[in-house]
């Protein structure tokens, strides 16, 4: 990826930050979207210094149009012209038919899916440009069934994800650029170890028998990033080790 430019939102920590660090070692000067968590963000940025490579901090929330639009000119003016952006951003909230807070819900519609397509919609006229573009939504397998109580909206959001990754596959395939999406199981991040969950119950889930690492996923983001995937788009991945706990399978 040498040469390339590339943006991550929502990097300063878990799955943003590991994909940040891997596009990074692959060579791609990679720009670290954070919200609040400035400390943080500089952190990654350090360490790809520190292994040789060119990275910025670059603050914005995805919840707002100017924040998003922002957030892509910085990126453009210190690193160059993007090829490259992970959609990982995103909140949880948790939400059953009987129980989810409105107000609540909104905020995750308005982060996990309309910040998608506010990011993406400003990164693409420099990928139309180069005529090369590699566009990956971070969802998760809560979007195509699974079968964890409290997750239905949730789910929702990210079954949106699925749908745009599709759709923006078929609206800019002509201009080169591939549009893809990562779907991961649980993954041992700061937030999942802080949540109080059973680790050792839900690897028994996966037919790996383990629980995924943030490294599991940029590595899978490294791949639909690189030349390599040029003839793969609107493709889901998912990376769950074999998670066998699906409402269904159709």
């Amino acid at each position: 990826m040498t040469q390339r430019i590339a943006l991550v939102t929502g990097a300063s920590r878990g799955l943003g930050r590991a994909i940040a660090l891997r596009l990074a070692r692959d060579g791609a000067a990679v720009a670290v979207n954070y919200r609040e968590q400035r400390e943080q963000a500089e952190q990654v940025v350090d360490a790809v210094a520190r292994a040789g490579g060119r990275a910025i901090a670059v603050a914005g929330d995805i919840a707002s149009t100017a924040d998003c639009t922002a957030i892509v000119e910085a990126t453009r003016r210190a690193l160059g012209p993007l090829d490259i952006l992970v959609n990982n951003a995103g909140i949880f909230r948790k939400g059953e038919l009987d129980d989810a807070d409105d107000a609540e819900m909104e905020n995750m519609r308005n982060v996990n899916v309309d910040g998608v397509v506010r990011v993406t919609r400003a990164a693409v006229s420099d990928m139309k440009a180069r005529r090369f573009g590699r566009i990956i939504n971070v969802a998760s397998i809560a979007g195509i069934g699974m079968a964890t109580p409290g997750t239905t909206f949730y789910a929702a959001t990210k079954a949106a994800v699925i749908v745009l990754t599709r759709r923006f596959a078929l609206d800019l395939g002509t201009h080169g650029i591939t549009v893809n999406a990562i779907a991961p199981g649980f993954i041992a991040t700061d937030m999942a170890r802080q949540s109080g969950a059973d680790f050792n119950a839900i690897a028994a889930k996966a037919m790996v028998g383990r629980v995924g690492t943030p490294e599991d996923i940029a590595a899978a983001a490294a791949f639909l990033a690189s030349e390599d995937a040029g003839f793969i788009t609107a493709q889901v991945l998912t990376v769950d080790g074999g998670r066998m706990d699906y409402v269904a399978h159709a």
